[in-house]
């Protein structure tokens, strides 16, 4: 199997130095010449275009921050849809609304090819390992014809149903995650106000079960020295993550609109990201 891979952040390379390493041929595109030629020392061919990655190849892996960043990846003269061949599947690990994913669907089976919103869970350093897990939504006939790509890269594949399905599930996943977060913050900070050190709360939080992997790895963040915290890479790190967080409660709650439900656990948490992320900005807390 031929791939292509469009967007190389933290994510996107780290599955692509994974396809290059299980032995499938992987040409990459990406706005920032450096990051394509990072997954070009790994084994990556490297292409001129979206178009230009995606042709010839039977699967197409697209892994941008957000909704209109895949359209712009997939329209156009140099997208996706004008340079794939007929019959190949384009997997979008963006998390994007669902009804993003049915609007692409529905063009690129225009252009004669598949597309899946293939959400993907469990980080960079899972993705080199092949330990992810893909939540994705789409055609079972498109989700096999690629199956040899999805399983270089994750452990499971969890198919959740027709287009927008994948996307659907991972906003509820990530929404577990980020209330752990506001659960972990708030239970920090009542701990450090009362006299107790965060380790004790960890570990008695561990003892009973209630304070999860997930858990500790967000606290670790608050064991780190303040100046490390604050510094301008940290709070630059920082800040790519806050933007993620805080787009994908939006879509949450969206979805919850659309589907008459009411969040107001998410509605809060979608107003205190900043602070939970330590960002240094008093117009963002």
């Amino acid at each position: 199997m031929r791939a292509a891979f469009i967007g190389l952040g933290d994510m996107g390379a780290s599955m692509v130095a994974r396809l290059v390493a299980q032995g499938v041929e992987t040409s990459v595109y990406d706005l920032a010449p450096a990051a394509i030629d990072a997954c070009v020392a790994k084994g990556a061919k490297a292409a001129a275009s979206p178009a230009a990655a995606a042709a010839g190849c039977e699967a197409i892996g697209v892994c941008v921050p957000e909704d209109d960043h895949v359209r712009g990846v997939l329209r156009g003269p140099n997208g996706v849809l004008a340079g794939a061949q007929r019959g190949a599947v384009i997997a979008v690990h963006s998390t994007i609304l669902p009804s993003t994913a049915q609007e692409l669907a529905r063009e690129a089976a225009d252009a004669g090819l598949g597309l899946l919103d293939a959400c993907v869970t469990g980080g960079a350093a899972r993705a080199v390992q092949g330990k992810l897990v893909f939540l994705v939504g789409g055609e079972a006939s498109h989700v096999e014809r690629i199956k040899p790509y999805l399983e270089a890269c994750s452990e499971r594949v969890v198919h959740a149903g027709a287009i927008g399905s994948g996307a659907k599930l991972k906003l509820c996943i990530n929404l577990i995650t980020y209330l752990q977060w506001v659960a972990s913050f708030e239970a920090m900070t009542l701990a450090k106000a009362a006299g107790l050190p965060q380790q004790v709360l960890e570990d008695a939080g561990r003892g009973n079960g209630q304070i999860t992997e997930l858990m500790i790895q967000y606290m670790a963040l608050h064991k780190a020295p303040e100046a490390a915290r604050k510094s301008e890479g940290m709070q630059k790190f920082l800040r790519a993550q806050l933007f993620n967080a805080e787009k994908d409660l939006a879509w949450t709650l969206k979805l919850a609109r659309e589907c008459g439900v009411a969040l107001p656990g998410t509605a809060l948490a979608s107003q205190i990201m900043a602070r939970i992320y330590t960002i240094e900005d008093p117009g963002k807390r």
